[in-house]
């Protein structure tokens, strides 16, 4: 990991508690999610457009849904993913595995809560993709919602892989950890 990423991840985690220790962090049982919109505030850059997990489901029930990109790594897609995503990772994300979508395809990217997929947004950007759009709030978002998910078996699922133990709290079902 480089220098800023690892400080920026530091950063992050000193924020994330910092929430969750002004006792603002916990999301189970109040209905609301804002101070999961708090902690994301503290994550984007804002430099993708955002999407939110209502405006996708309804694009994807209209059928004009656009291509969705999971940019998770593998065991957490494995868990569950969004239906009809694609998994193209993070770590070891790949510009030439996405080669076949046409750069004006709208095309949603996700994660856990929505910054790796914005740092992948990015990417897709500088390589010239027009129409490109982060999930807010990523998974999470999504299954606190109650929209549908996938596991690596195409068999629906209630079940989202946590990311680390501590970004757990921000999910309101069950969840698995690495």
């Amino acid at each position: 990991m480089d220098k800023n990423r690892q400080c920026g991840s530091i950063f992050r985690i000193k924020i994330f508690f910092l929430i969750v220790i002004m006792g603002i962090g916990s999301t189970k049982g109040c209905g609301q999610s804002r101070p999961y919109d708090l902690m994301l505030k503290t994550l984007y850059k804002n430099t993708v457009p955002i999407i939110s997990v209502s405006a996708l489901k309804e694009q994807m029930t209209s059928g004009i849904a656009p291509i969705i990109l999971d940019t998770r790594e593998a065991n957490e897609y494995n868990v569950s993913h969004i239906p009809n995503a694609r998994y193209v990772g993070y770590d070891f994300f790949n510009l030439s595995e996405i080669k076949d979508i046409p750069k004006p395809q709208p095309i949603i990217v996700y994660c856990s809560v929505g910054y790796r997929s914005e740092r992948i947004g990015e990417k897709l950007q500088s390589a010239g993709y027009t129409n490109v759009k982060n999930l807010y709030g990523g998974i999470f978002e999504w299954s606190n919602q109650g929209y549908p998910m996938k596991d690596k078996k195409n068999n629906p699922t209630y079940i989202v892989h946590g990311y680390a133990k501590e970004w757990g709290i921000w999910l309101k079902g069950k969840v698995v950890y690495p």
